[in-house]
């Protein structure tokens, strides 16, 4: 169980909640450049298959949605013409083809996960052949964490039944709030009921883990409705919950023009959902993984985290090691040794490169050695909430004090504040400053510091 985390001081946060990454990678990506490209993705690749293998995990994007969520800020293509996706598994399978001509056949998968857009807008055939077509490239390993995202109003229990056949262990349900009204104002309809029957059918196929994604700051939403929210939410007992903050910017997504700013709580609403929330979760028992992740103690991203095991990537906290990410599908966002790639944005220009023979890829970054110690700084602190500065001495040959001696007189604001506690050996996120975690991080992002334009992200609270 967790330890009692404070509610959020007034002053704390007018100070504090600030826009900021989420830090699900170091460099973040709108630091990612068109001078790296397909050829240098490539290369990367055959560096992978003549050097020593790292754990492997893909990731496979499917952008097709019936319907718009006004929330949303994925990359999607809204379409009820169903035949759009037998044409882009013909796609996915030659970008997989291509890879396998750098890497070979079989390379051994451990962790694969289909992320969307809505990945159950395929049909049961579809389903099928897309795993098959990812087994005939992949070798997925025995007791990998294969998952999937579900679309609740897209899947029934004979769905959900295909999904075990096919080798799904993981299910992870969108919901974001069960209120009626909430639902109509962010145009998704999907009744408790209706949820409690599909993981009620889902146990009962023994899947090993059922995410739910909750959202708070949702127009029309109030401490009070979502009190509501939570308790349905504790009755249905998922293995994980994942909670998201809101992120209001509809100058970079259009869908959110349709929410009315004058719909969405304010600011001391949105912490007041918060806090509800995280006490409501520690008393059912709940482990705070960090950030928006909470788990079940026997669930293995709670084990992961008691063992020190915890790692993040373009998914959000995962329990697998610090391991290669091959992304497939447009926009799609992988990770091999030091370099990140991303896959085109448009679906014309995916399959245009595709069509000519090569890798989507179209822009990407190779990590210097800066980026790789600050890299390692980031994730210690968004995943363990403590940095030792001999760990990353020993690793990146350095003398920490003096490398981030500019970030450290930073971080004295947060220390004398009660985010953390700074001392001779390290850094340690206090309980209150968990709710800061990503501020902390921002000290040591050599990008961020030099960028005046930091209102893209999402903020903190």
């Amino acid at each position: 169980m967790i330890p009692a985390i404070p509610a959020v001081l007034p002053a704390l946060l007018q100070r504090f909640d600030i826009p900021g990454p989420r830090y699900t990678s170091y460099p973040t990506a709108d630091r990612f450049v068109e001078a790296f490209n397909a050829v240098d993705y490539g290369q990367a690749l055959v560096q992978r298959k003549t050097g020593v293998s790292t754990p492997l995990s893909l990731y496979v994007h499917i952008p097709f949605c019936e319907s718009l969520c006004y929330y949303c800020a994925c990359n999607k293509i809204i379409t009820r013409h169903h035949s759009r996706s037998a044409g882009y598994l013909r796609y996915l399978s030659r970008e997989m083809d291509l890879h396998t001509q750098q890497l070979g056949q079989g390379q051994t998968v451990t962790q694969l996960h289909l992320g969307g857009g809505t990945p159950t807008f395929l049909s049961d055939d579809e389903l099928r052949e897309l795993m098959a077509m990812l087994r005939r490239s992949f070798t997925l390993a025995p007791g990998g964490e294969y998952s999937i995202e579900v679309d609740p109003r897209t899947v029934d229990a004979a769905r959900l039944r295909t999904l075990a056949q096919l080798g799904f262990n993981r299910l992870s349900f969108g919901v974001q709030d069960f209120d009626a009204d909430v639902q109509k104002a962010v145009h998704r309809i999907q009744p408790f009921e209706q949820v409690s029957a599909l993981m009620a059918q889902a146990r009962e196929l023994d899947f090993d883990s059922l995410n739910m994604d909750l959202i708070y700051g949702l127009p029309r939403q109030s401490p009070e409705s979502f009190a509501r929210t939570l308790e349905q939410v504790l009755q249905l007992r998922p293995d994980r919950i994942a909670l998201y903050a809101y992120a209001h910017l509809p100058e970079r997504f259009k869908p959110q023009r349709r929410i009315h700013s004058a719909d969405l709580p304010g600011a001391a609403a949105k912490v007041a959902m918060l806090a509800q929330s995280l006490a409501a979760f520690r008393d059912a028992g709940y482990v705070y993984i960090g950030m928006d992740h909470f788990a079940l103690p026997h669930d293995a991203l709670a084990v992961a985290k008691r063992q020190g095991r915890l790692h993040r990537n373009f998914q959000g906290y995962s329990t697998q090691p610090d391991c290669d990410l091959i992304g497939l599908g447009v926009s799609a966002i992988g990770r091999i040794g030091a370099t990140y790639s991303q896959n085109a944005k448009t679906m014309e220009e995916y399959c245009d490169h595709l069509g000519q023979g090569r890798l989507p890829v179209v822009r990407g970054l190779a990590l210097n050695r800066d980026d790789l110690a600050r890299r390692a700084v980031i994730m210690a602190l968004m995943c363990k909430g403590q940095v030792i500065f001999e760990s990353i001495e020993q690793a990146w040959l350095l003398d920490f004090r003096s490398y981030f001696a500019t970030e450290l007189e930073q971080l004295r604001d947060m220390a004398d504040a009660g985010l953390l506690l700074l001392d001779e050996s390290g850094i340690e996120v206090t309980a209150q400053g968990w709710f800061f975690v990503r501020a902390v991080a921002m000290v040591f992002d050599r990008y961020l510091q030099a960028d005046r334009h930091r209102a893209k992200f999402s903020r903190i609270i």
